[in-house]
């Protein structure tokens, strides 16, 4: 087993040997994935959640470490929230795998199989993409989330946590490498980069031999990265720049209730409303009660000139509003003059993960749900909806703003791909 124990620093001295070695163990395993049965996957999900609970202290030992050093280091509050393991969180992992154990196996699923002229079936098989990159920060519940997904998918995988959560990710590697060799199958099916070298994130973007899909979890700054130096395709998304769109047939109370849902459910999350439009037959009606709303919740307001014409005393929007991703209790609103403006908005500044409008007129949410080129298009409901276990995936890997190979939340069809299958009796081509 390759993992350092908790207490221990992991020391390469050669690391584009050493992300090989895990590239070649990784494969391998893929292999054995690939033909592993759901029992097996299953046994194995359902060993890590016991083993979880039964090594808690060890887990809080070493994640206490992380924070002990994260605290030395000056993160702030908010990170050493997110790297925090306590009995909730650690329940909480623990049932994550029981829940993905739960869910259908996608894996060696045909479809569309039909006979062809010549008399052979023709269809297509669901299959593992094979080895999985996964790059993230901060919260070490994702080595578990990411580690369940892929196992379940048949995937194996190379997970290279944040150094802040270091000794965290190493009790939890071990904790999911001894389940695996419990339920006979290959521990270096989940394998962690031991090293917080970040020469081994350089090499893990180059190992096209070993690795098939890449999937980054974190900052901006990470996923731009990423995106430019992979040699290696890439499941990611940059913002989540999210529209709510009020249009001329909304009604107001659906409306107001979604706004502000959309907003203040939560503001640090991907499919959080960033920028609200409201059609100009609205504006006048809509915006001075969902001042005083978003007022309640701490919510500073950037509004265009139209916008500032009805609420006097909110900042002025600038350029760069429109295509922010605050992250934060900070809303820019625009009001538009028609359904088409309010969708040329949309498809120049958003980011193409969630946006919503809210109409009783059906004929405009039809060409809506059409025409906003986004993985997640809405009508009626609030984008924190945006979300795996929201739209019965059970859990996700992340969320794809990209049109190839996956969009919108990444569950475990996401993680797999499709080969063609031909079933015939002895037929040649003439």
């Amino acid at each position: 087993m390759s993992v350092a124990s908790p207490g221990t620093e992991a020391v390469i001295a050669d690391v584009p040997a050493y992300m090989r070695g895990l590239g070649e163990a990784a494969r391998a395993a893929s292999r054995v994935l690939a033909e592993a049965d759901t029992g097996r996957k299953n046994t194995g999900l359902t060993t890590i959640a016991e083993v979880i609970l039964d090594r808690r202290a060890t887990l809080i030992e070493a994640n206490r470490r992380d924070l002990e050093a994260g605290r030395a280091r000056g993160l702030d509050a908010a990170l050493l929230d997110r790297l925090a393991l306590n009995d909730t969180r650690i329940d909480a992992m623990a049932e994550g795998c029981r829940q993905v154990a739960a869910l259908a196996d996608p894996v060696g699923e045909i479809s569309g199989l039909a006979y062809r002229p010549s008399g052979i079936q023709v269809g297509r098989m669901r299959v593992p993409l094979g080895v999985i990159g996964i790059i993230y920060e901060s919260r070490p519940n994702v080595t578990i989330d990411a580690a369940a997904l892929c196992l379940k998918s048949g995937n194996a995988t190379i997970l290279r946590g944040g150094s802040e959560a270091v000794h965290s990710n190493r009790a939890l590697a071990g904790i999911i490498q001894t389940a695996l060799e419990g339920a006979d199958l290959p521990w270096s099916a989940v394998q962690i980069v031991e090293t917080t070298d970040r020469a081994a994130v350089g090499e893990l973007l180059r190992m096209s031999a070993y690795v098939d899909v890449l999937v980054p979890r974190g900052g901006k700054g990470l996923i731009e990265r990423v995106s430019r130096e992979s040699l290696i395709p890439v499941i990611k998304h940059l913002d989540g720049v999210c529209h709510v769109y009020i249009d001329a047939a909304a009604d107001a109370e659906k409306a107001f209730g979604v706004a502000v849902n959309a907003k203040t459910q939560r503001y640090g999350t991907c499919n959080t409303m960033e920028t609200l439009l409201v059609h100009r037959d609205q504006a006048r009606a809509m915006l001075p009660r969902l001042q005083r709303a978003f007022a309640g919740h701490g919510v500073e307001l950037r509004g265009c000139e139209g916008t500032r014409a009805v609420l006097p005393d909110v900042h002025p929007a600038t350029e760069n509003d429109w295509t922010e991703e605050y992250l934060a209790p900070v809303l820019a609103i625009r009001i538009v003059e028609s359904l088409d403006q309010a969708m040329d908005h949309i498809n120049t500044y958003g980011s193409r993960h969630t946006d919503s409008i809210i109409t009783e007129d059906w004929s405009a949410a039809r060409r809506f749900l059409r025409a906003v080129d986004s993985s997640s298009v809405m009508v009626n409901a609030s984008t924190r909806f945006a979300d795996g276990f929201e739209y019965g995936l059970g859990a996700e890997i992340g969320i794809s703003t990209d049109k190839l190979h996956a969009r919108g939340p990444v569950g475990l069809e996401g993680l797999t791909t499709q080969k063609y299958v031909v079933l015939g009796d002895g037929h040649v081509r003439t």
